[in-house]
């Protein structure tokens, strides 16, 4: 006896899901305590199985057809024709018409018909639970040199998040705009409290997760390191680097610690260990303002006013920045001109 595992992944194009690829591994499971060899009839983008509509049908003297939909239309009916000689199990199946009317199965143990419906077996899934990862990653800093340091950082980030199963969830901190649909702090730091571990190349991505509990692998991604990496190492958080050093080696045994209970431990005690600092800044913040005589030393003649930008050029793009090269250029080849 020889069975072949099939349903709509065995077919391109048809939407498969979790679902239906939990509930296959649960009727494989079945075949597989019993002693039962089989196939699993398998169509791109995933392998390791045969193509339905290749192999001999006589190979086979059962063929299961699992989870979702199986109404009568041309590829439900092509699929039955093609196995006709072997006996037919429908499992876990959504059977629209009235089973005297459409039901090419020896066996149906449907999920839902005209005539009952069942607990989907999905239920019954082994799944292993993976990581939820927060990605929190910063955008361009046009303040810093060597600015485009970040893209090391975000491919760094890249290959970690494809190297292992994971949930990652992009988490954005800024609210004007915010790329992924959080509006208010609240729900960005619900959203960081819920993660198991966080990537950030973000300040508050590090504040935040570490406030929370959660074990974050902190990215400075300016070359040298700056504000993130002072902030990290000031609240005691060693998972840190620079983007000069970071390797994915490196990377990986970070994720593996921020997985571990002494991980969130650590998180715990920088987090307590900080806040009764912050606290004392806020003592020190309520005495500043016991006097209102000035104390401030104003060298105004010393400062290159070249250098101050307003609050909006603080944040320009590159576009900006290549404007104004080719105006100086502009400006350059007018004066030479000029002087001809």
């Amino acid at each position: 006896m020889r069975i072949i595992v099939a349903g709509w992944f065995s077919f391109e194009g048809c939407n498969v899901t979790a679902g239906d690829l939990m509930a296959r591994d649960v009727a494989c499971r079945w075949l597989q305590d019993v002693g039962h060899d089989y196939d699993i009839a398998l169509a791109f983008p995933f392998v390791g199985g045969v193509n339905w509509r290749s192999v001999d049908p006589n190979t086979y003297s059962h063929v299961v057809f699992v989870c979702g939909p199986f109404p009568y239309m041309k590829l439900s009916y092509e699929f039955v024709q093609h196995f006709r000689g072997c006996r037919l199990i429908g499992l876990d199946l959504s059977m629209f018409e009235p089973l005297d009317v459409w039901n090419p199965f020896d066996v149906i143990l449907e999920r839902d018909s005209p005539a009952c419906s069942r607990p989907d077996i999905s239920l019954l899934s082994g799944q292993a639970k993976v990581p939820v990862v927060g990605i929190i990653l910063v955008e361009p800093q046009h303040e810093y040199k060597n600015k485009d340091k970040y893209r090391v950082a975000n491919a760094a980030v890249e290959r970690l998040i494809a190297s292992r199963e994971m949930v990652a969830v992009p988490i954005d901190t800024r609210l004007d705009p915010n790329a992924t649909n959080l509006r208010t702090a609240a729900e960005v730091e619900t959203l960081i409290s819920r993660m198991d571990l966080v990537v950030t190349t973000r300040l508050h991505g590090t504040v935040l997760a570490i406030k929370n509990g959660v074990p974050p692998i902190v990215i400075d991604g300016i070359s040298g390191g700056a504000k993130v990496m002072r902030q990290a190492k000031t609240i005691g958080w060693d998972v840190t680097f620079s983007v000069d050093s970071l390797t994915d080696d490196v990377l990986e045994k970070a994720f593996e610690y921020c997985q571990t209970e002494a991980a969130r431990a650590k998180a715990r005690e920088c987090r307590d260990r900080a806040i009764k600092v912050v606290e004392q800044v806020g003592d020190e913040f309520i005495k500043s303002l016991a006097t209102t005589t000035s104390a401030r030393v104003w060298r105004e003649e010393l400062i290159d006013k070249s250098l101050l930008e307003s609050p909006l050029l603080t944040i320009r793009n590159l576009a900006v920045d290549q404007a104004r090269t080719l105006k100086n250029k502009a400006i350059h080849a007018i004066g030479k001109s000029l002087l001809k």
